[in-house]
C-alpha cells in the first residue's frame, strides 16, 4: 500500500480563500510527433501542449478544443482523458488544476490568428522534446508525455458537464 505525507499550510488564514487556476491542456499524437505551442511567459521563450484557462460557461472539453485552435490553428477532435494534475509553480506562486486530455488534429488552419504570446505551433518527436527540456513551461509538458505513452488513457466519460 503507498502511503502519502500530508503536509498542512498553517500559514493560510481562515478568512483566505484558495483558488487555483482551472486549466486544460491537449495531448494530440500525428506520425510519432506531438502538437506543442512555442510562446512568451514569464519573461521567457517556452514550449508547453496547447493549454490555457477554461472560460465562463464553457465545459472543459470546449475549453481544450479551444484553447488547441487559438494557440496552433489547428482544429481537433477530444477523444479521452489522460490525467487530471495539481501543480504549483515556483515561478508566479499559483496552483494550477489542470486537465489533460488526449485529440486527434483534424485539420489546420493556416490562416489562423494565434493568441497572443504564441510563436508558433510545432511538432515534435520524444527525443526532440527531451533535448529543449530547458524550454519546457512546466515539468507537466514532459511528464505528461510520458504518462500519455506508459499509462492508461480514460473514456471522455469520466468528464460530466452539469451546466
Amino acid at each position: 500500500m503507498q502511503t502519502r505525507n500530508i503536509i498542512i499550510n498553517t500559514n493560510t488564514s481562515k478568512n483566505e480563500s484558495f483558488t487555483p487556476h482551472l486549466t486544460v491542456a491537449t495531448i494530440i499524437e500525428k506520425d510519432n510527433k506531438f502538437l506543442f505551442v512555442e510562446e512568451h511567459a514569464e519573461g521567457r521563450v517556452v514550449l508547453n501542449q496547447p493549454a490555457g484557462h477554461l472560460e465562463t460557461g464553457e465545459s472543459l472539453i470546449d475549453a481544450a478544443i479551444r484553447e488547441a485552435y487559438e494557440e496552433t490553428g489547428w482544429k481537433i477532435d477530444i477523444t479521452g482523458l489522460l490525467n487530471i494534475n495539481l501543480y504549483h509553480s515556483d515561478h508566479n506562486n499559483i496552483t494550477y488544476h489542470r486537465t489533460t486530455f488526449i485529440g486527434k488534429a483534424l485539420k489546420h488552419d493556416a490562416e489562423a490568428k494565434l493568441d497572443t504570446g504564441i510563436i508558433q505551433a510545432l511538432w515534435l518527436t520524444l527525443e526532440e522534446l527531451k533535448a529543449r527540456k530547458e524550454h519546457h513551461r512546466s515539468p507537466l509538458v514532459s511528464l505528461s508525455i510520458e504518462q500519455y505513452l506508459s499509462e492508461p488513457h480514460y473514456p471522455l466519460a469520466l468528464v460530466k458537464d452539469y451546466r
